[in-house]
């Protein structure tokens, strides 16, 4: 690990096959700005992990060291079917790295990339499985801070009732930190820009309902086939998220119920007094709003889960070590 550049040098075929603390890389299978997502082999209990590791810089600031500590341990606390385990959160040679379940499936941000549009009965299960989610995080003091499709993992589920199996993850951990350490400067944010809270922008101090609206965003955007907000640069997009309303849903999916778009009002508020008060409760009006209208438009009734193109096949059932949460059902 001494060349630690190479983590964001581009070059990912050079840690292949590479130790770090005792997992052994794989393949590279995400990146950031900040860090790199890594298949990687469990050497001690013999299992595929997902090595997530830090930018070095972040290693040698001393504060953001114990925030990543901190917040490390709380995520890891939480025991949730749609939540991915962290199992380990540590420093080798100057570098942080976070271990956590590796899922076989997709992302949301695939799935519609591939697919478009969700039908309202996969968009509304899958939300509910990410809103129950977000809501335990919430109740152990945490704020995923950014809730996008590439958060939201989507794995084969148990049965014909239980299709997808979605799990959130990132939450947001190195995120909360850096705007605490100083590499963000003042009135900065950290988050993607289609799916920012607008108390996020302009610097607030946020809370659950920040996630409440960043949520709204990607279940309007699954049923949309876009977000709320489109703009032709990051500026107007900004403002459209601080002062525009959002344009009715039903304007892209005539075929649902007039009465989805209130709920999306309510959850994409400006002032987070205005939103529900969980993603439950969005999930619940959502729900009961599209019961209103027939769910047609789009044929499809379970989710896509290949990881490319046409043609290939679907990915092998999980591993052997995941069957414990696969084998009984998640929440609706």
């Amino acid at each position: 690990m001494a060349r630690d550049t190479s983590l964001f040098s581009g070059r990912p075929s050079e840690l292949v096959g590479t130790k770090v603390a005792d997992y052994r890389i794989e393949r590279e299978i995400g990146r950031g700005g900040m860090a790199v997502v890594y298949r990687a082999r469990d050497l001690r209990l013999d299992r595929t992990v997902a090595l997530k590791l830090l930018a070095p810089e972040l290693a040698r600031n001393d504060t953001f060291r114990l925030r990543f500590t901190h917040e490390s341990r709380a995520a890891a606390a939480i025991d949730h079917p749609h939540i991915v385990p962290i199992y380990e959160a540590g420093e080798t040679d100057g570098v942080l790295y976070i271990a956590m379940r590796y899922v076989e499936g997709s992302d949301l941000r695939h799935v519609l990339d591939r697919s478009g549009p969700l039908a309202p009965s996969v968009a509304v299960r899958i939300a509910a499985q990410v809103a129950s989610a977000l809501d335990a995080a919430h109740e152990h003091g945490l704020v995923h801070r950014d809730v996008k499709p590439g958060n939201i993992l989507v794995a084969r589920g148990t049965d014909s009732d239980h299709p997808e199996h979605s799990y959130l993850t990132d939450f947001g951990l190195t995120k909360k930190s850096l705007s605490l350490t100083g590499f963000t400067t003042v009135g900065q944010f950290v988050g993607t820009l289609d799916y920012v809270a607008p108390e996020q922008i302009s610097g607030r101090p946020v809370d659950a309902r920040c996630d409440v609206y960043g949520f709204a965003c990607v279940v309007y955007e699954s049923l949309a086939g876009h977000p709320p907000f489109r703009r032709d640069d990051d500026m107007a997009l900004l403002w459209a998220h601080q002062y525009d309303q959002p344009p009715p849903l039903t304007e892209s999916r005539p075929d649902l119920h007039p009465q989805v778009d209130p709920v999306f009002t309510k959850a994409l508020a400006k002032p987070p007094d205005e939103r529900h008060a969980s993603c439950l409760a969005f999930v619940s009006d959502l729900r009961a709003s599209l019961t209103g209208g027939p769910d047609t438009g789009h044929p499809a009734t379970v989710v896509d889960l290949r990881t490319a193109g046409p043609g290939q096949e679907r990915p092998p059932a999980p591993p052997r070590w995941a069957d414990p949460v696969f084998g009984r059902p998640g929440p609706g």
